[in-house]
């Protein structure tokens, strides 16, 4: 019973692809700064054709992570939300983890960053979390 709990939960933390999970992280990051996200909001951040991100929607509406009417504005839903702000978590880390911890140069940082949220474990990302923590302490005077 808990075994097929947690399969259900490892499935839907991999049931998007690392582009729907980019379109996700825009939708949440636009949502923080603007009281409601439009498509073409969407288009200017992600710097992407209309037609990819009204494609982008209809699938994670059906995956229900977010609403969306025609011509109409896009709110996350809970799920969403969470999923979002996990992705951005994850994302935030492994830039300062690259760029003040390594030392790698922001833009180069930012990409890898990117790349690197939609793959890295759960279990390597807690033990760079770990990591980071300590590299923190040791740091600070």
């Amino acid at each position: 019973m808990i075994e097929d709990k947690i399969k259900d939960m490892e499935k839907k933390t991999h049931d998007l692809s690392k582009s729907l999970e980019d379109y996700l992280e825009a939708i949440y990051l636009i949502s923080l700064d603007k009281n409601v996200v439009r498509v073409k909001s969407v288009v200017a951040k992600m710097d992407v054709k209309t037609a990819s991100v009204i494609g982008a929607l209809k699938k994670l509406e059906a995956k229900g992570y977010i609403e969306h009417e025609r011509y109409g504005y896009i709110e996350l839903t809970e799920e969403g939300k969470v999923r979002a702000a996990n992705i951005y978590d994850k994302h935030s880390k492994l830039l300062y983890f690259l760029n003040k911890i390594l030392g790698v140069r922001e833009e180069i940082a930012e990409k890898d960053a990117c790349n690197m949220e939609h793959y890295i474990s759960d279990d390597t990302f807690e033990k760079l979390i770990e990591f980071i923590e300590i590299q923190k302490a040791i740091i600070k005077p």
